[in-house]
């Protein structure tokens, strides 16, 4: 049980100032859960907890009452209506039963005229509970953008992984069917363990970026025009099932660059998913090339609606997204960190009158 002149607020307070307060204060009880005062009350005082304890909370958008702060015994609430008079802002609510000392607003504003010691006391009070509020508020913040980004993380996986899982569940259903060839059943194992390669190499993606530094991963001379080709060839029946087609606009070059085919293929792939994502109802993605002394450029271009220009300027950014119902924008990110592992760039654009167009040079030499 706290008395008036024991709590933090007035311990210090001369005798004379004391009993002047005595006299304006009046004690009032409260049932547990019963409201002290709501939110757009008038601002008629200030309260000091004499036993129990105090919730205040404020009102969010979808009408609940968001707790961010508790007064134990001995302090003070409401004391903001001092300073604007203004109507309340929050809720101070009973957790039990509770008992309050309450001092009308014209009682403190005479005794903070005379007594420069309570007017400092309480600016430092009300800086206190400011910094307690702010302290709340980033740690709620902090919590809930981890929670988000390891939602967009999770949506992100399932979405990647839904491709594959597909067709690993078609290829296992064809080897386990009693009339299956000897040949079909090879050909199912294998789509098996590329799917399989592909679920590893894109858990890998994301570990690494996670991590944040670069892949540590080894570089040799691949033969560009003949990667291309089996990249097509593998992809093509995969996008078919989707009514996406791959047309070659042009051939890929027959020249040997210093590659990671597995990272790189990761590029195509999530490239080939951006573009199907954009034609719900089927298409084309139409691959070209160019060639300079020094570097290779790929193009990969769809016939979807286009990049919209709420994400043109952020494409590349992790979670950057816009009109999709799944997908978070961090395959393009993924993609952007394995060109430039390469040496190379990336970029974007729309092309009048057809769809999106990606684009990424490799250079010739890895200097």
């Amino acid at each position: 049980m706290i008395t008036l002149e024991s709590s933090k607020l007035f311990n210090q307070l001369p005798a004379a100032e004391l009993s002047q307060l005595k006299q304006a204060a009046r004690e009032v009880s409260f049932a547990p859960g019963q409201d002290i005062f709501k939110a757009g009350d008038p601002g008629d005082g200030v309260y000091v907890v004499k036993s129990g304890s105090v919730r205040i909370a404020a009102l969010l958008g979808t009408g609940e009452r968001h707790v961010f702060s508790r007064v134990p015994p001995g302090d003070v609430f409401g004391e903001m209506t001092l300073l604007d008079d203004q109507p309340r802002s929050a809720f101070a609510t009973a957790e039990g039963q509770t008992e309050v000392y309450f001092v009308p607003r014209a009682a403190m504003v005479e005794l903070l005229k005379h007594s420069p010691e309570l007017s400092m006391r309480l600016v430092r009070e009300i800086s206190q509970r400011l910094r307690e509020f702010n302290q709340q508020y980033v740690r709620e913040v902090v919590q809930a953008e981890r929670l988000a980004v390891v939602g967009r993380f999770a949506s992100t996986i399932v979405h990647d992984l839904k491709n594959p899982l597909s067709i690993i569940s078609v290829a296992t259903g064809l080897m386990a069917m009693p009339e299956t060839t000897g040949a079909d059943r090879i050909e199912a194992e294998q789509r098996v363990a590329t799917q399989i390669e592909r679920i590893t190499n894109l858990v890998n993606d994301i570990l690494d970026f996670t991590r944040g530094g670069p892949a540590k991963e080894t570089y040799g001379l691949v033969d560009y025009g003949e990667f291309v080709q089996s990249l097509v060839a593998e992809f093509q029946p995969e996008l078919r099932l989707k009514d996406v087609h791959i047309e070659l606009g042009s051939l890929p070059p027959a020249v040997s660059l210093p590659l990671n085919p597995k990272r790189l293929g990761r590029v195509f792939y999530n490239l080939f998913l951006n573009a199907v994502d954009a034609m719900p109802g089927g298409g084309k993605i139409i691959l070209r090339f160019k060639e300079s002394p020094t570097e290779i450029t790929t193009e990969i271009e769809d016939t979807g609606p286009g990049i919209a220009p709420e994400v043109v300027h952020r494409l590349f950014e992790a979670f950057a997204t816009f009109g999709k119902a799944k997908g978070t924008g961090l395959g393009l990110a993924i993609a952007q960190r394995i060109v430039e592992e390469h040496r190379g760039k990336i970029w974007a654009r729309n092309q009048p009158g057809s769809g999106a167009v990606f684009a990424f040079t490799l250079p010739r030499e890895r200097t």
